[in-house]
């Protein structure tokens, strides 16, 4: 202890020595230059200000130098760490002071520092960011032989304004801030023998071990100090002090020896009122304590008597007591009464460690409730020990008709506890639970808690909790929150590993409901950045608990999620770093059954979730119409009517609201129909293939045992190629669309001669060939667009075209009795869909427009040819016969083919 503060003391000191030893050459403008050259020998740091100036503005002979923007930086190994900083750094002197040589001494009357900031680092190898010295040795080498013999403080006053003093030690836990301090100070330090007024107010906070003990809570000080530079002792004669709104008197003294300090200060509350005891908690809490009427006394007195050094602290007590007290709030009903305290804060050798507390007695009454608290804590500093005794039974509600309970807070219900508990937190800190000892029961019932932070009020009707040594057993707990029921059971396996360890909560937990609305529990964190990928802003995310490492084995008979309900749900849930999984969760739902494994995690700052789905007997038009993942996956499907088998993997982005960020899916689905049947009038798409095609009807299509397979990935939907059948009409169907029902879509179909018409079924009927009747023609329908509005295009003009010129070919050749060869090759061509044109010789072509007259039951010419013109309008006219009876349309003469 003393070594800081003698370190500190000491930069404090040097600061001073390097600003005072540039003042002789200000008058030659080398003020900075000189400064930092001067300090920076002393010390393993960088000093550094923005300007300095003097001033004369005030009555001759005096002179004030600014320096303003002072910082000095540490080195390694906390390197580019701003140790201190001040606005302003003023001093008032003489301004003959300015022109003495470097072996006279030289006074300064006043110093003010504005806007300064200290910052005090201790790290986790316990290195010091103050200790900035350097040995002696290196000073010497560096030339400064300046002794403080030649500085004297001639100093009537001092001030400190808006300063911010934070203690950061990273090796013992240990947090200090002290903001907004204003000290001032007035005497005359020039004698041997002085005193010294001063004033002080600030806001503490201070924490320790994850704990904070205070938050900005008020401290204020007037201190007169008598100081007896002979003896470095320093003499507290009329003090008063107010932490918070609790006043202290203190007298006492602190004497600076060579190797150590000897402190001796006693204190006590000037009064024994009870407000002594409000004025203790903070002010946010307490209220206006003014207007508080109690009963009773609260003393606090206490002695610090000893030595500070590498080794030792002061021993001391503190004594807290109270009896018989009661408060009440002028603006509540009832009356806190009984008010028993009876507590000590002791360390008997001086060893920081051996610091112990002991709670006889800490009790309280509202009502007829009374709750009763004792407790020993040993080791306060070290390896803490703690055995601590509660019972009592308190209606929860009357605490906020006794005390100002925070807005928005609502409590109601009946608390029994019971329970005894001991335990080291070595124990703890190493999970060695075994070590330690809790028992007792505690119970609540009826009991109501509602917050801002819920969406709506909880209600525990019945709440059992035992304890045992190793674990916390949940026996009973039945409650409601808004449309949700749930009861539960189970255990906590480390409860004072997480009150006291920042562990996360481990446990196993049963848990059964009638009904479980997932909405009831979507509240989530505000989002003020919003989510990049998805362009949300001030959106709620919802998040997993980082504290929850538990299992829960749930089943409910409802759980409703958005618009669908599903029934019969069972599974387990493992919670773990901000993960939840779920395992082999089975429910009924669409008139089927749904398997779920999966996860969904919030660690990251955009939620993911990776899902493995099994359903079977799904209605599809059900499904389809309310899960708006199937409607991008298969818009189709609105049209289907029936069942549905299907293996679905998926993962991707989450929303804010835990909904499927759609345009991050990937993964694939496996589908089988079941006795499905089809209206086309519900999809735009399959009413469009039916107006193109008229040989088919889409309506009496048999999709039974279909199986399909998509894959999706960057927005885009891709089908593997299936096929399926229309009376005798083989399908084959492949293609994509995207997310926002954009269509890329193929369907070939293998059409059978005989729906193309019957004057191509004549033609065949003339070739008389067997291996004729199962001529079939491929025709593509591509179909591109929006869902909504799809367009369909189809090559079938060209095919009937190809078809007809190739039956006159092959009947041609037949007739002519020549190249029977040929012939069979343009048939088995043309069972092969080859889509080859056939020429023939001159000399055959006659015959062949005899054969095309018959075949159109015209009479032969002899002057026709297959050249004339006659002849190719007869080709014509046959296909444009075909096509017209393909089409459905009543075939006309003038009719012509395109």
């Amino acid at each position: 202890m003393k070594k800081k503060i003698v370190k500190i003391s000491g930069i404090v000191i040097l600061l001073l020595i390097g600003v005072l030893v540039a003042i002789p050459l200000f008058l030659e403008g080398k003020i900075a230059k000189i400064i930092k050259n001067k300090v920076n020998q002393n010390i393993n740091a960088t000093l550094d200000f923005k300007e300095a100036n003097l001033s004369l503005l005030k009555s001759f002979p005096d002179a004030y130098v600014d320096l303003k923007g002072i910082s000095l930086v540490t080195n390694a190994p906390f390197e580019g760490d701003t140790l201190f900083s001040s606005g302003d750094l003023v001093l008032e002197m003489s301004i003959k002071e300015l022109f003495k040589g470097a072996d006279e001494p030289i006074a300064v009357k006043s110093l003010v520092l504005n806007d300064t900031k200290l910052h005090i680092m201790v790290d986790e190898n316990e290195n010091v960011n103050y200790d900035i010295a350097k040995e002696d040795d290196a000073a010497a080498s560096s030339g400064n032989t300046a002794s403080d013999s030649n500085f004297t403080f001639d100093l009537k006053s001092y001030e400190i304004n808006n300063a911010e003093v934070v203690y950061d030690d990273f090796a013992t836990g240990m947090h200090l801030v002290v903001a907004e301090m204003n000290h001032s100070g007035t005497g005359d330090l020039s004698l041997m023998d002085s005193e010294l007024q001063t004033k002080t107010d600030a806001l503490v906070s201070f924490e320790l071990d994850s704990t904070q003990y205070l938050n900005k809570n008020k401290v204020a000080l007037d201190a007169l100090i008598g100081i007896d530079l002979d003896e470095n002792k320093y003499s507290f004669l009329e003090n008063k002090a107010l932490v918070n709104q609790l006043p202290l008197v203190f007298d006492g003294f602190v004497k600076v020896n060579e190797t150590d300090q000897e402190v001796d200060i006693s204190f006590k509350t000037p009064s024994s009122d009870f407000k002594n005891f409000l004025a203790v908690i903070p002010e946010a809490y307490s209220k206006n304590i003014e207007t508080v009427t109690t009963t009773g006394n609260f003393e606090v007195n206490g002695q610090f008597k000893g030595v500070v050094n590498e080794t030792h602290i002061p021993t001391f007590n503190i004594k807290i007591r109270s009896e018989n007290a009661s408060f009440k709030y002028p603006d509540l009903p009832k009356t806190v009464k009984n008010v028993f305290i009876d507590t000590e804060i002791n360390n008997d050798t001086g060893i920081t460690e051996d610091t112990y507390v002991n709670i006889d007695k800490l009790s309280f009454q509202i009502d007829e409730d009374r709750f009763n608290i004792n407790a020993k804590i040993r080791e306060l500093m070290g390896n803490t020990k703690v055995n601590a005794h509660a019972d009592g039974s308190m209606n929860l509600a009357n605490i906020a008709k006794a005390y100002p309970v925070p807005a928005g807070l609502d409590l109601s219900g009946m608390l029994t506890a019971d329970v005894t508990t001991a335990f080291d937190m070595a124990s703890i800190e190493q999970q060695q639970y075994e070590k330690t000892k809790t028992s007792g029961k505690l119970s609540l019932t009826n009991f109501k808690y509602q917050s801002e932070e819920l969406k709506n009020p909880v209600m525990v009707n019945d709440a059992k909790v035992s304890f045992d040594p190793s674990t916390v057993q949940l026996n009973t707990f039945d409650g409601k929150t808004g449309q949700t029921d749930f009861k539960a059971s189970g255990k906590i396996n480390n409860l004072l590993g997480f009150l006291f360890n920042d562990e996360k909560v481990e446990g196993n937990f049963q848990l059964n409901s009638d009904t479980f609305v997932l909405n009831d529990f979507m509240v989530g964190e505000t989002n003020e950045e919003g989510n990049a990928n998805e362009g949300i802003s001030n959106a709620e995310r919802i998040k997993i608990p980082s504290f929850l490492d538990c299992i829960i084995d749930a089943k409910a008979n409802t759980v409703v999620y958005d618009n669908i309900n599903l029934k019969n749900v069972a599974g387990r849930l493992k919670i773990q770093d901000e993960t939840a999984t779920l395992e082999n969760l089975s429910s009924e739902v669409f008139e089927g059954k749904l398997r779920l494994n999966g996860a969904v995690s919030t660690k990251s700052e955009i939620s993911t979730f990776d899902m493995a789905l099994g359903m079977q007997d799904f209605k599809i038009a059900e499904s389809f119409q309310a899960l708006e993942l199937f409607k991008v996956l298969a818009p189709v499907a609105n049209a289907l009517q029936g069942t549905l088998n299907s293996d679905v993997k998926l993962s991707g982005n989450l929303k804010n609201d835990m909904t499927p960020n759609l345009a991050t899916l990937t993964g694939n689905l496996v589908g089988e129909l079941l006795a499905t049947k089809v209206n086309t009038e519900q999809a735009p798409v399959l009413n469009a293939l039916n107006n193109n095609l008229q040989f088919i009807d889409l309506n009496a299509l048999d999709l039974k045992n279909l199986k399909t397979v998509l894959s999706f990935d960057n927005g885009k939907v891709q089908v593997k190629p299936f096929d399926l059948k229309y009376k005798d009409i083989g399908i084959n169907v492949s293609g994509s669309h995207s997310f926002d029902r954009q269509l890329q879509y193929q369907a070939t179909l293998d059409v059978p001669a005989k729906y193309l018409g019957d004057e191509v079924t004549g033609l065949i009927a003339k070739i008389d060939d067997q291996n004729m009747e199962n001529l079939t023609i491929p025709v593509t329908a591509n179909i591109d667009g929006a869902y909504n509005s799809p367009t369909v295009s189809t090559d079938l003009t060209s095919g009937v075209s190809n078809l007809t010129k190739k039956l006159v070919e092959i009947q041609k050749q037949k007739l002519l009795n020549k190249g029977k060869d040929k012939a069979n090759d343009l048939i088995g061509g043309l069972l092969g869909n080859n889509q080859k044109d056939t020429t023939t010789s001159d000399s055959s072509k006659s015959n062949a427009s005899t054969l095309i007259g018959g075949l159109l039951g015209k009479k032969k010419k002899d002057s026709l040819s297959m050249d004339s013109t006659e002849n190719k309008d007869a080709v014509k006219e046959a296909a444009k016969s075909v096509l017209g009876g393909l089409l459905g349309r009543k075939k006309k003469k003038k009719d012509t083919l395109n």
